[in-house]
C-alpha cells in the first residue's frame, strides 16, 4: 500500500511515521508540510521520502491512502478532498468535532467506495491489551475506572474544535466501548479554562452505563502538573488494579522505534505491572504486548485484500456520540440517554 502522511507535527512524527515504517506492507511515499522545521525533521527521520506542499500534490503523485494528522479544525476539508479523489483515509482523532460531522465524512467515504478509518491507536495500548485478558477472572464485571493525567499544559488543543475531551477523551471512551460495548447513559463534567481563542476544556470526568450493565468512568487532566495512568476494575470475584505507564509513547520519546525491536516492543515495566485481587490472594498480571503498528497492519490488509478495517468510521461516530452527550450533560447538569 502506497501511503502519504499529511502533517508532521508531534502526531505525525511520534504516533504515525514510526508505526507506518514498522509495517513492511506499507510504503510511505510522501509527507505534506510547508513548515521549514518540519521539512528538516522529515529529511532527518525519513530519508528519501518526498515532501510536498499540499494534499493535492500528494494525491497527484499517486497514493492508495493518506493519513490526515493536521490540527482538528483542518481535517474535514482534507478528508473530503482525499475521499473525492477516490483515496482511502486514516483520520486522526477527533476525526470530526461532533457526531454529525463524523456522519458527514462517513457518508462521503461510503458514497465513493473508499475506506475511512479513525486512528484510535490506543486500542493497542499495552495496558488495554493486558486488561482485555483480565475480566474472566473477575467474574461478572460491575465497574471500571480509567484515569489518564498528563503534565503537558503546552499541548492542550484550543479553540472551538479543541479541548481535552475531544483529544484524549476520544481514546479513553473508545477503550471503554471496546471493552464493554454500546452505552445507554452518559454523565459528564468538564474542567474549563479561558484561553485567548475562547473557553477550552482542560480536564474531564465522564461516566457511562453500558447496555450490558457495566458502569465505567474515564477521567483525565492536562494542566494540573500530575502524570498518571491507572485502571481499576471491580467484579463479583475480585478486582484488578493497575498503575502503569504510557509505554509506547515513552519508548518513542526515548528515541526507540518499533520496527527496530519488534520482539521486545511495548511491554510494561516489571515494577509497574497490574495486580489481580481475588479470594485466592493477589498476583501480578504479566504485561501483554502493545503495538500501535497493528492498526496500520490491519489498515493495509483492508486496502490491499478487503480485510476488516481496524477502526471503521462508524465506530468513531459511536465515540463522538458519547463525547457529544458528555458535553451536553455538563452544560445541562443532567444525565443524557443515548
Amino acid at each position: 500500500m502506497r501511503l502519504g502522511l499529511v502533517g508532521y507535527g508531534a502526531g505525525g512524527r511520534l504516533f504515525h511515521a514510526p508505526y507506518i515504517n514498522a509495517v513492511p506492507e506499507i510504503e510511505l511515499v510522501g509527507v505534506v508540510t510547508r513548515n521549514a522545521e518540519r521539512r528538516r525533521e522529515v529529511a532527518e527521520d525519513l530519508p528519501g521520502v518526498a515532501v510536498v506542499d499540499s494534499l493535492g500534490a500528494l494525491l497527484d503523485a499517486g497514493v492508495d491512502a493518506v493519513t490526515i494528522t493536521t490540527p482538528p479544525q483542518t481535517r474535514r476539508e482534507l478528508v473530503l478532498e482525499a475521499v473525492k479523489r477516490g483515496v482511502h483515509v486514516v483520520a486522526d482523532k477527533p476525526f470530526a468535532p461532533d457526531a454529525a460531522g463524523g456522519r458527514e465524512l462517513a457518508d462521503a467515504a461510503e458514497g465513493t467506495g473508499v475506506l475511512l478509518s479513525v486512528f484510535h491507536n490506543r486500542r493497542w495500548d499495552t495496558d488495554l491489551v493486558t486488561v482485555r485478558g483480565v475480566p474472566p477472572e473477575l467474574g461478572d464485571v460491575w465497574r471500571c475506572e480509567s484515569r489518564f493525567d498528563l503534565d503537558e499544559p503546552g499541548s492542550l488543543e484550543v479553540g472551538p474544535t479543541g479541548g481535552l475531551l475531544r483529544d484524549l477523551g476520544a481514546h479513553l471512551v473508545d477503550q471503554m466501548l471496546t471493552l464493554f460495548g454500546p452505552v445507554a447513559t452518559v454523565t459528564g463534567h468538564l474542567d474549563v479554562v479561558e484561553q485567548p481563542t475562547g473557553r477550552t476544556d482542560c480536564g474531564f470526568a465522564v461516566s457511562m452505563t453500558h447496555r450490558n450493565g457495566v458502569f465505567s468512568t474515564v477521567s483525565a487532566s492536562k494542566i494540573n502538573h500530575v502524570a498518571a495512568r491507572q485502571w481499576r476494575i471491580y467484579g463479583s470475584e475480585g478486582a484488578y488494579v493497575s498503575d502503569g505507564t504510557d509505554v509506547q509513547t515513552d519508548l518513542i520519546k526515548a528515541g526507540r522505534r518499533p520496527g527496530e525491536e519488534p520482539e521486545s516492543w511495548g511491554y510494561e515495566r516489571p515494577d509497574r505491572l497490574g495486580v489481580l485481587h481475588t479470594d485466592k490472594g493477589t498476583r501480578s498480571v504479566p504485561s501483554a504486548q502493545g503495538r500501535y503498528d497493528e492498526f496500520y497492519r490491519q489498515f493495509a490488509a483492508a486496502v490491499d485484500h478487503g480485510a476488516p478495517q481496524p477502526v471503521p468510521a462508524r465506530e468513531g461516530i459511536a465515540v463522538l456520540e458519547v463525547l457529544d452527550a458528555a458535553r451536553l450533560s455538563h452544560e445541562t447538569s443532567s444525565t443524557i440517554r443515548l
